[in-house]
């Protein structure tokens, strides 16, 4: 999921579908649709994991950070192939939008068998804290 602000400031949640290529954590987007319009005035956004266990036992995972236009043809290219592996399409030059995440802190936390938090940030690296058990 992503989560973008709208231009009247309330927050906007969307499903997207990231992908790594070149090394970076890239969010290809329909050709103007709202979450890409979001991005382009407001880069601030977080990228979250889908949460399928009501129990939380999967995790939970965000990343906090910058989206960048990207127009670099090179790396466009290298996005359109590493879809095309995954699932047989990529998308048509140069009708769609592409960004990549300046991630600027991440935090995941699971309350599984094993209950704890990671966070990180450039200033002060990864921390890791155990969960107390409720019950």
């Amino acid at each position: 999921m992503l989560g973008t602000l709208r231009r009247d400031g309330r927050p906007r949640i969307s499903p997207c579908e990231p992908d790594f290529a070149a090394g970076r954590l890239l969010l290809g987007m329909m050709w103007r649709s709202p979450k890409a319009l979001d991005l382009l005035r407001d880069p601030r956004c977080v990228v979250h994991s889908c949460t399928s266990d009501r129990n939380g036992t999967e995790g939970d995972f965000k990343l906090y950070g910058q989206a960048v236009d990207v127009q670099d043809a090179e790396l466009r290219e290298t996005y359109r192939e590493t879809i095309r592996a995954r699932i047989g399409w990529a998308p048509d030059e140069p009708a769609y939008h592409l960004f990549s995440v300046d991630v600027g802190a991440a935090g995941f936390v699971i309350f599984g068998e094993e209950r704890y938090g990671l966070a990180w940030n450039p200033a002060d690296g990864l921390r890791r804290w155990s969960i107390a058990a409720t019950g």
